[in-house]
């Protein structure tokens, strides 16, 4: 894990492998009418090109190939030149193929399967209501950013310098760590999943900034704890809660789409409950806003400040029964009535699989659907397999050449993250690699999707499938290219009456 080394030097990310998809051309035998086949990752989805990568042929032949090579031409220069031959073909054919791969691009609307799931065997179905059934507009994180920073000038005496600060929406993404230590003598990472996290990530980073930039000595402890109770406190003490509920049409875009997504499970007759940390009148002023006053008909069970995820295996908290104007009853429950509302556990214990909704979902689709990013990471891939490959040839004009291409290839990479975020890049993946987000969402969630109203895409028999690609060490499923092929010899195999 490398740490960012500027300002904001104290949030990182722990990104590791993902494979997005696999979109098989084979650049240098020009087949441009290839069968193109898309992997839709938990957050495998298609439009990059992973395929061209196997352009080349797999390394084991190539080495044999390329020695050969080098024992029949003694003469380096020319070698270099039928490398940039190569080079040229490969760039000229994979550019001839980026329109086709566009073809391929991906649904936003489409749900991502992690394990195989049918909808024909899902009876019930549990939602959150905050960014599932309701999602805020960008105005909720500058007002979170804004009240959590007055507080660490107000309660905490930080610096009045800080109120320079504003909220930057497209500064950190979901998935980083913090280490809260910042010493020689260890690391204490936290990690920031959750999309409310963003405003704590983006504060940290401003009071680091501004501590480093007037060279004030401060304890980084001390710092991470009082901008995480400040956090806490704007959702703790409702001041979060009463400055929606005053402009809720200012926070809160109308669901519309929910709305018909929970009408179309009712009358097919499944069960709905609701699960949600928030108190019952902000979730009843939303869900009026976006629903209607009848919402609760709607659903079977309804669970404010449930205290997730402990809630979830935590069986020492019993329900208790919450009046329509929020008050906590002393009953004992026997058993949960439909209508009701009602606070804290409820014990999972199996038969429950899992639909995670991430927004950001919709914009990396689209931002990978473009022919830039198309057209970065075919080239990206087929330079990669071209240097590994030709690396083989040890003469040192060749050796020139191939680090050349390790210079662009260098050069490139940057700019696929870059595309997605100039901070951290994309929320799925670092280069090949998936992020700490990546791994756990393929863990944890059964499907994937950028919101429950791509739901309205599919019917209840419907079942998710998830994409089958091959580990480094299996063999693709389609034919590859080789290096013994003769478009290859044709441009770099000299024989001997040649040289001579």
């Amino acid at each position: 894990m490398a740490s960012l080394s500027f300002p904001l030097s104290a949030l990182v990310k722990h990104k590791d492998c993902l494979q997005k998809a696999n979109i098989f051309c084979n650049v240098l035998q020009g087949l441009q009418h290839q069968t193109f086949r898309s992997r839709l990752w938990k957050r495998n989805f298609g439009a990059v090109s992973h395929g061209v990568g196997h352009l080349l042929s797999h390394q084991p032949r190539a080495k044999n190939y390329a020695a050969s090579v080098c024992s029949s031409s003694s003469d380096g220069q020319d070698m270099a030149e039928r490398l940039w031959s190569v080079y040229n073909e490969t760039k000229r054919q994979t550019e001839d193929s980026i329109p086709v791969i566009s073809t391929n691009s991906v649904n936003p609307d489409t749900i991502f399967a992690n394990n195989e799931m049918s909808l024909r065997d899902t009876e019930i179905y549990g939602f959150d209501y905050d960014y599932t059934l309701a999602f805020y507009s960008s105005h909720l994180h500058t007002l979170i950013f804004n009240i959590a920073r007055d507080i660490l000038i107000t309660k905490h005496r930080y610096p009045e310098g800080l109120r320079k600060y504003e909220y930057i929406p497209n500064f950190a993404v979901r998935g980083l760590h913090y280490d809260v230590q910042k010493s020689s003598h260890g690391h204490t990472m936290k990690q920031f999943m959750d999309i409310f996290s963003l405003p704590e990530m983006t504060l940290l980073s401003c009071v680091n900034d501004f501590f480093m930039r007037h060279n004030i000595d401060y304890e980084p402890v001390h710092l991470y704890k009082d901008v995480k109770e400040a956090i806490r406190d704007v959702h703790v003490k409702g001041i979060m809660y009463r400055a929606v509920e005053a402009d809720i049409e200012k926070y809160i875009c109308y669901g519309e789409q929910s709305h018909a997504v929970l009408k179309k499970l009712s009358e097919h007759g499944k069960k709905m409950f609701l699960i949600t940390n928030s108190p019952f009148d902000f979730v009843d002023r939303g869900m009026n806003y976006i629903v209607g006053k009848d919402w609760r008909d709607l659903f079977d069970i309804v669970i404010v400040q449930a205290d997730k995820p402990s809630f979830f295996n935590d069986r020492r908290k019993p329900f208790r029964r919450v009046t329509d104007k929020g008050s906590l009853l002393w009953d004992r429950i026997h058993r949960l009535e439909k209508g009701q509302i009602y606070k804290q556990d409820l014990t999972l214990k199996h038969g429950w699989r899992t639909g995670a909704i991430i927004p950001e979902l919709r914009k990396e689709i689209k931002i990978m659907n473009t022919e830039q990013y198309v057209h970065m990471t075919t080239w990206l891939q087929a330079l990669t397999r071209l240097i590994e490959q030709m690396q083989v040839h040890r003469d040192p004009a060749s050796q020139a050449v191939v680090e050349e291409w390790i210079r662009e290839r260098e050069a490139m990479r940057p700019q696929t993250k870059n595309i997605f975020n100039v901070q951290f890049g994309s929320l799925f993946r670092t280069y090949h690699n998936p992020t700490y987000f990546s791994r756990r969402l393929s863990r944890f969630a059964d499907i994937y999707m950028a919101s429950i109203s791509c739901l309205l895409n599919y019917d209840f028999q419907h079942t998710f499938f998830p994409r089958r690609t091959p580990l480094q060490h299996e063999s693709p499923f389609w034919p590859e290219h080789t290096p013994d092929d003769p478009s290859i010899s044709s441009q770099l195999h000299m024989t001997k009456a040649e040289t001579d």
